[in-house]
Order: C-alpha cells, then structure tokens, then sequence
C-alpha cells in the first residue's frame, strides 16, 4: 500500500532516521550473522512456464496458466532453529503462486503490506507483529511492502525478521520518495536507500519502486542504475489514488517497468480497463494495494454471511473472498492486504490455496456485492473503521 498523499505528514521522519544510530551497533552484530544465511530456493523458479501471452490469458481468464503448486523443495536447505519460523511442507504443498514476467521467478500471490500497521513507536508493545511475520512466513509467505515513509515499519520489519531467522528468505518490495534539494539531485534518493538497507538487514533489495509517482522522471533512471550494478533486482512504480491512473499507465506503457504498484479490489476495478491489460502486453508484474479497501469492504460485509457460492472456491471468510477476486485476474502478481492482527494474517494466507474464481464466478461475486446496501457507499466510509494507530504516521 502506498502512502497518503497528505504531505504534512512527511515531517515526522526525519525524527526517525536518529533511531536507526542509537541501537545500530548491537544490530550489525546481529545483522552479520543473519547475513550467512542465504536464500537457496531458487530452484524453484526455474521451472519451464507456457508461452501463453498474458493478454490471451486475460481474455479467458484462463487460471491454470497463472497458478502452480510451491513444493517443498523451496525449503531445502533450510535449518530451523529455536529462533527461526518452523515451516511445515505439507502445509505448503498447494500454494498458489504467480510468475514476474521478466525473469520468470515466482512469489507466492499474497503479500503483506506494513502502511499504518508496522507503524509502531519505540517503547511501545509489538509482539503482535512479530507473531504476525511467523504466521505470514509459516503460512507460505514472501512478499512484503514497506517505504521509508511508513514511519517505523522498515525498522520493525528487518528487526523481525532477523528475530525469526527469515530475514533473507524475504522478497522485499520497498520504495523511493525523493525529490532532491535542485533538479536531478540523487543524492537524497542514495540516502534513503542506504538507511533502508540498515533498517531492513538488507544488502541488495528485491523492488524498488517510485512512490506515488514522485519526481519518478528523475529517479526512474537512478533505479535503473541501481539495477545494473546489482543493488536492487527489479524496479518499477506505485500509486494508489484514481486520478494518477492516467499516468500511472503510461509508465507502464512507456517506462520499461519490471513491476507496477496499483489499487484493485473487488470495489474499485478501474485498474482492470487499462492498467493491467497493459501490464500484460509489457510483461509488467502488479503488485495491488489496498485489496481490502483499507478494512472498508470489511464494515461493508459486517454481519453478512458468505453467499454459499463461495464454497465452490473453497472461501471460509470474506477475506479470502475478497483476495482471491483479486489474485485470480492474470494479469496480478502479488495482493499485499496490510494487518497487525495474526489471527487475520492467517486468513489472508489461506487465500492462498484451493480453487481460484473464474470469469463467470468473478461476475458472480462482483453481482452479489452489489445488492449490499453499503457496497456503493464505501468511497464515503472513513479509512480504518473502528480501528486506533499510534504510530508516527498520523491520517488527516
């Protein structure tokens, strides 16, 4: 999920960037041993894929050509210890999976996102989280979003993860917001990258997007640098509000993206119309933001039960309904719902498995949405419904 745009939040950081130095020489002792262990699953995305276009895929709606199964041979090599994430390959025999298209690697289709949720001031109880890492990692997990403009959820994400000993089997998607103090200046851009690499335990990122399209015709070309020399592995864009679509999808079209960030949910399908086409025919992976509609489509179901269709699609709660509408359109490579909540977090991981909707039962779910009375009013529901954060990032 990407940030606000409200941008009188953005002077609460530089306070941050003081914590990073204050425990950092207790962490690079533990950030040297978290660095010997090495991710040695990539065999698993070298399996050969069909020559299918994403396009033809689109229009069918074809599934069987964007899931597959995560064997246990992602796991080999891996020791568990009494601080790392115990992982059950049984569990993880049917996972649903989706292909980046520029390198054919695959990243299990739901993510996780930290805006507002890994935001959590020092001092300030978070076992919560890191019980939330080890289910999402337990649950089959990778993907997971953050930016240096998510107040402490770099921080927080790269001290649990090392905690659990997953620190490097993480695909870690981050983001740049960064203008310069005159035009073409990168020198604020490298900064920031430096400090989200102390925060995350990283020595290389796996995604570095522009965030919210910010200066992107300055930093798009610093990230493909970055790219070359091998300090990041894929680059592309992100936004999350509808009046950016426009340029949003010219990136896609025109900027050579190996990934793009978007907003998508079984409400708001507006990316369907041009954006994720486009991501097909460019062989752009989507990463989609705000799959739940920031908990919104949650108060919208508030004691509804499941329709019964949905157990034709394996659906126990509406969580994985509403993700698995989302993961089932080809075109998406990775849903990141963002929660602090394990007992949710397993929910979201358990969309993972079992049939996906195809395109009639897609229409299915959007029609029964649409005779709930609160479905077409959720643009008007308040963020967050029912929910407190007290972190650095504060919403208007």
């Amino acid at each position: 999920m990407t940030f606000e745009k409200d941008q009188t939040n953005h002077s609460t950081y530089p306070a941050c960037e003081g914590l990073i130095s204050s425990s950092f020489c207790l962490r690079l002792i533990i950030r040297n041993r978290a660095l010997m262990k090495r991710d040695q699953s990539d065999a698993m995305h070298n399996a050969s894929h069909s020559a299918i276009s994403r396009r033809t895929a689109i229009k069918v709606m074809g599934l069987g050509a964007v899931t597959t199964v995560f064997t246990s041979c992602a796991l080999n090599g891996k020791q568990a210890t009494s601080q790392t994430v115990n992982f059950n390959p049984n569990k993880l025999s049917q996972l649903i999976t989706k292909v980046i298209p520029r390198t054919k690697e695959r990243v299990p289709a739901i993510g996780m996102g930290t805006f507002m949720t890994f935001d959590i001031l020092p001092g300030q109880p978070r076992d919560r989280l890191q019980e939330v890492m080890r289910r999402f990692r337990d649950g089959g997990g990778r993907v997971i979003d953050t930016s240096p403009l998510y107040g402490m959820s770099e921080i927080i994400v790269g001290d649990e993860a090392t905690t659990l000993g997953i620190t490097n089997d993480l695909f870690i998607t981050n983001k740049i917001w960064a203008t310069g103090e005159y035009l073409s200046d990168k020198s604020q851009a490298r900064r920031q990258f430096e400090q989200s690499k102390e925060r995350l335990w990283r020595d290389r990122i796996d995604v570095m997007q522009v965030h919210s399209l910010v200066n992107v015709d300055i930093i798009l070309p610093i990230l493909r640098e970055w790219k070359k020399e091998g300090r990041i592995s894929y680059l592309g864009v992100t936004h999350h509000e509808l009046p950016y679509f426009e340029p949003l999808a010219r990136w896609v079209e025109n900027g050579d993206l190996d990934f793009v960030q978007v907003h998508y949910s079984i409400q708001e399908r507006l990316a369907e119309k041009r954006i994720l086409p486009t991501a097909a025919d460019r062989g752009t992976a989507v990463l989609v933001n705000m799959p739940f509609e920031k908990a919104r489509l949650f108060e919208v179901v508030k004691g509804q039960p499941l329709p019964d269709f949905a157990r034709e699609i394996g659906c126990e709660n509406w969580a994985q309904f509403f993700l698995k509408f989302v993961i089932s359109h080809p075109a998406v490579t990775c849903a990141i719902p963002a929660t602090s909540n394990p007992d949710h977090v397993s929910e979201n991981m358990s969309a993972m498995r079992g049939a996906l909707p195809d395109v009639q039962m897609r229409t299915r779910m959007v029609k029964h949405m649409e005779t709930l009375p609160a479905f077409d009013k959720l643009a008007q529901m308040r963020p967050y419904p029912g929910k407190k954060f007290t972190g650095a990032v504060r919403l208007s």
